[in-house]
């Protein structure tokens, strides 16, 4: 019972670490049997749905009998479809068989004849005809082949022959009647490759000549024909999604991919045989080679007989091909057509795409050889090059996205044992530089917010932080460190040059590219960039779809779209309101006295936005960037809003942000767990006493610390300002809980 339960555990962790796209998977017993073969068009989500609920007694011996699963990644799910029919007429997998029948999918046959027929079959014969398909969807070939009756007058005889008279096909505009020579050849063979257009060289074009025709019969009030020509036009789109896995091309070939992630290598090789994706073999191995010397080491190992040389072999770029068709005629006496498959080469857009199936396949079985061993000779690396004291198991990473200052967002994401640990990651809505293009004031905020949080929870501190960016990002995180008297080690990745910078040294280290610790950083680096700007994105799409028109009172979404339709502006939607009640209650249907509670909205929103512009004015903020000279007077006025008190006593295990700027007199004790911020604040009179377990930021006030870009001018402000205010945002995040992915 212990065997089976660890079995089964190991398939349901096989299962939730598949990717979320398309793909068929096969489930394998100990003999390596394939037990079933299935398709998905989210692996993950599928795989999953077999350990959860109760299953039926079919699926519970299914699982009872499988000790792996093994998954093929398609680009869509279409090829998973065809996929999954070929591997289960080669295979025959046991718990397949009662589901399918013998047939095969249609495919779509034009004759190789004078005057060719298009017509629906399951058989292919090798005489000259042209074959599209195949198609799993036989409805949506069906109504195409309707369209192309109802379209084309091409002949409906099965044998053509000659004849005096035309049949009634003719009469009634379906057919040509080329038996009577009624239509010349070069015409007829318009119409043939006008079809071939729709299927293979140019299907938008006629696409849109469809549409067209669809909307000028809808116009006409011929609504039966534009139903027609829907369908039509519905059906084309079905067929003409790709498939990479069948084609009528009889040559056999090789697609052969890879992916790297330091030493970590792994090739994909998707077989195809007699038009059929036979295959999909996956390779691991550990080599420091250079792209251009790894295929010459991958081919005497993986083609050691003649027999499995295919006659093209595709190959990624900057592989040496002149070198391994000499290997292979020289060993096996053949000479396969080797075909690099680069940005710059001319090749079929199927074989281009097939390429890209294998080279994806292979970036994912990276991403599990990852995950199944962990990244533990990246961290020994990274211990070893920065001189770390323990292995840096929790790394944490920083980056600060905005877009020209506004909706600044810095992400926190978090790597445990080399992967990962995306239950962690957060990301802070930024409070002090809104509006403003400041990276190492934004930086210091979302360190001093996040650290100040982990000592007031005493959570566990990382071993490593890395920040996106270089030796100016560093020194700021370092400035807050020192602040909270943290001693966790420091290191920026600068992308340009991929250079390393440590605190206090403007000097960098180059790592070689190759070189594992590296990898890794840019991972956490990549990672960090990612979710910043993907948080950022959000921020800037929902400022974007909430109209301010409904932020009105009696203003829904179809009369937010009214107004903006009608007046475009608040102001000019104020005015009319304020001219003309009656023509706006007539344009959104509704009284006078809403027009009135609207128009008075109109009047607050547009009260706000120009207070909000002379702030930003009286600040300094030209644009969305803020003068040197005003940056100390802006970030001041902050710390005076927080921090606003003369001295106060609270008792309990955090500062409220209310107590924090209430008035109180005399002396101030603050026991238990808790933030003291007067001596940082610089704004307490009278004693300060502090019991119990305290986190001061005291230094973070006193102490100078190195100059952000848009202070280096300021040498008149207190420099306590700026921490004092993040410390006030240290202590409202304190009170708020932690969810995965969620803002501080």
């Amino acid at each position: 019972m212990a065997t089976e339960k660890t079995i089964r555990e190991q398939l349901h962790e096989t299962a939730l670490k598949a990717p979320q796209s398309s793909g068929v998977y096969l489930w394998r017993n100990a003999e390596n049997t394939i037990l079933y073969v299935g398709k998905a068009k989210n692996l993950k989500n599928r795989l999953s749905s077999y350990f959860s609920g109760q299953k039926d007694i079919k699926t519970r011996i299914l699982i009872s009998r499988a000790t792996s699963i093994e998954y093929i990644v398609t680009s869509n799910e279409y090829e998973a479809l065809i996929l999954e029919n070929n591997l289960i007429k080669q295979h025959n997998p046991r718990f397949n068989i009662d589901l399918k029948d013998g047939k095969t999918y249609p495919v779509l046959r034009i004759t190789n004849e004078k005057f060719p027929r298009v017509f629906k079959t399951r058989y292919i014969i090798k005489d000259g005809s042209q074959y599209f398909g195949p198609y799993p969807n036989v409805n949506a070939l069906d109504t195409f082949l309707e369209m192309v009756k109802a379209k084309y007058p091409l002949r409906q005889c099965k044998i053509l022959k000659k004849r005096d008279n035309p049949c009634l096909y003719y009469h009634i505009g379906k057919c040509s009647a080329p038996c009577c020579e009624k239509i010349s050849k070069e015409s007829y063979m318009e119409f043939i490759e006008e079809i071939t257009h729709f299927l293979e060289v140019n299907p938008q074009e006629n696409l849109k000549i469809l549409e067209a025709e669809m909307k000028e019969a809808a116009k006409k009030l011929d609504f039966e024909k534009a139903a027609r020509l829907r369908d039509g036009i519905n059906a084309v789109k079905v067929l003409l999604m790709k498939n990479l896995v069948s084609d009528f091309d009889p040559n056999s070939r090789d697609y052969i991919g890879y992916a790297t992630e330091g030493s970590l290598v792994s090739f994909a090789v998707l077989k195809m045989r007699n038009g059929k994706l036979e295959s999909r073999d996956l390779f691991r191995t550990l080599s420091l080679k250079d792209d251009d010397e790894i295929m010459s080491e991958f081919f005497p190992a993986f083609y050691t007989e003649k027999e499995l040389v295919p006659a093209n072999i595709f190959v990624p770029p900057k592989t040496d091909v002149k070198l391994l068709r000499q290997w292979l005629k020289e060993t096996f006496n053949i000479r396969p057509k080797i075909t690099l498959v680069g940005k710059s080469e001319k090749i079929e857009n199927r074989h281009r795409a097939s390429f890209e199936m294998a080279n994806h396949n292979a970036k994912e079985d990276i991403i599990r050889r990852l995950r199944e061993r962990g990244d533990i000779p990246a961290l020994k690396e990274l211990q070893q090059l920065l001189d770390l004291p323990v292995l840096p198991l929790r790394i944490e990473g920083f980056d600060i996205a905005h877009l020209h200052g506004k909706y600044p967002v810095a992400s926190l994401i978090s790597f445990y044992n080399g992967n990962p640990d995306k239950k962690n990651y957060r990301y802070f809505r930024l409070k002090t530089t809104d509006g403003i293009i400041d990276d190492f004031a934004s930086m210091k905020e979302a360190t001093t917010r996040r650290y100040t949080r982990l000592l007031n929870e005493k959570a566990d501190l990382p071993d490593l932080i890395m920040v996106d960016g270089g030796i100016g990002q560093v020194n700021a995180v370092k400035e807050v460190l020192s602040a909270l008297d943290l001693d966790i080690p420091l290191v920026g990745l600068a992308e340009k040059n991929e250079e390393l910078y440590f605190p206090g040294n403007s000097t960098p280290l180059v790592l070689p590219r190759r070189s594992d610790a590296l990898r890794l950083l840019q991972r956490v680096r990549d990672e960090t960039h990612r979710f910043a700007t993907t948080q950022n994105q959000k921020l800037r799409s929902k400022e974007n779809v909430v109209s301010r028109f409904e932020k009105l009172p009696n203003i829904g979404k179809k009369r937010a779209k009214l107004i903006y339709k009608t007046w475009k502006t608040l102001s000019a939607f104020e005015a009319v309101c304020k001219s003309a009640p009656e023509e706006v209650s007539e344009t959104l249907a509704m009284p006078i006295s809403k027009v009135e509670e609207a128009r008075l909205g109109a009047k607050i929103l547009l009260q706000e936005a120009a207070e909000k512009q002379q702030t930003a004015k009286a600040a300094g903020v030209t644009g969305m960037v803020r003068p040197h000279s005003k940056e100390n007077s802006f970030t001041e006025e902050l710390a005076r809003q927080a921090l606003q008190s003369d001295g106060g006593g609270h008792s309990g295990k955090a500062i409220s942000s209310e107590e924090a700027g209430a008035a109180q007199q005399g002396g101030g004790f603050h026991s238990g767990k808790a933030i003291s911020l007067e001596k940082a604040g610089a704004a307490q009179q009278g004693s300060g006493g502090h019991s119990g377990k305290t986190i001061s930021l005291e230094k973070a006030g006193a102490e100078k610390t190195a100059p952000t870009r848009a202070a280096k001018n300021a040498k008149n402000a207190p420099e306590t300002s700026y921490l004092s205010s993040l410390a006030a945002s240290a202590l409202e995040d304190t009170l708020e809980a932690a969810e995965p992915e969620q803002k501080y």
